[in-house]
C-alpha cells in the first residue's frame, strides 16, 4: 500500500504553495538550530532544515515552467476571448505540438479524437468560456468514451469544475485541462500574441 501525505500537512500545503516559501522556512529553521545549539553542535541545528529544503526542491521541480498566478489569469483572460474557431485551432495546435495526431470528431460530447502511441483519447472542449462545469458533461463524454472502448478523456475549459465534477473526474480518470494546466498547454498560442500586439 502507498503511503499517502495528509492533503492538511504543513508539507502538502508548502508543496502547494510557492518554492520559496518552502527555502524560507528551511532557512530559517538552519538559522534558528544553528544558534541555539551549543558550540560544536550548530550542524546538529541546521538539519533541522533539511526537510524543508526537500520540500523546496520538490515544490521548485513541480512548479517550473508553470506561469505565475497573475500570468495565469492574464492568459485565461485572452483564452476566454478567443472565437470557437480561433480556440478550436489553438488547441489542434497545442495538441499536435504535445505529440498527438488530432482529428476533429461530430459529436455533442468531444471535440477532438487524438492518438499517441496507438491510444485514442476524446477531447471535449467547445464549453471552454463557462465559469463553473458541472457533472453532467463529464459523464456523457465518459459514457461515449467507455462505449466505444478508447483510452482516455479529457476536458478542456478556461473556467473551473464543481466539487462533484473533480470527484466524478477522479473516479473515472479522465484528465481535467484548466487554470495552470490549460495556459500550459497553449503555451505559443498564436492568438494571444496578436492580441499582445494590437
Amino acid at each position: 500500500m502507498a503511503l499517502r501525505m495528509a492533503k492538511n500537512s504543513i508539507f502538502a500545503i508548502l508543496l502547494r504553495s510557492p518554492w520559496w516559501v518552502s527555502g524560507l522556512v528551511s532557512l530559517a529553521l538552519a538559522l534558528v538550530g544553528w544558534f541555539l545549539m551549543p558550540p560544536g553542535y550548530g550542524i546538529y541545528g541546521v538539519a533541522t532544515g533539511v526537510p524543508f529544503a526537500i520540500v523546496c526542491a520538490m515544490a521548485l521541480k513541480k512548479q517550473w515552467g508553470t506561469p505565475s498566478r497573475a500570468r495565469t489569469t492574464a492568459i485565461l483572460e485572452q483564452i476566454r476571448a478567443l472565437s470557437w474557431r480561433d480556440f478550436s485551432d489553438e488547441i489542434e495546435r497545442a495538441l499536435q505540438r504535445d505529440g498527438f495526431e488530432v482529428k476533429r470528431v461530430d459529436m455533442p460530447e468531444a471535440d477532438f479524437a487524438i492518438t499517441s502511441d496507438g491510444r485514442t483519447a476524446l477531447v471535449s472542449c467547445r464549453r471552454w468560456k463557462v465559469a463553473s462545469t458541472g457533472i453532467e458533461p463529464l459523464r456523457e463524454l465518459c459514457k461515449v468514451v467507455e462505449r466505444d472502448g478508447l483510452y482516455d478523456a479529457f476536458y478542456v475549459t478556461a473556467g473551473e469544475f464543481t466539487p462533484k465534477a473533480m470527484d466524478f473526474a477522479v473516479e473515472k480518470k479522465m484528465r481535467l485541462l484548466h487554470g495552470a494546466a490549460l495556459v500550459k498547454l497553449m503555451r505559443g498560442m498564436r492568438q494571444g500574441e496578436q492580441a499582445g500586439k494590437a
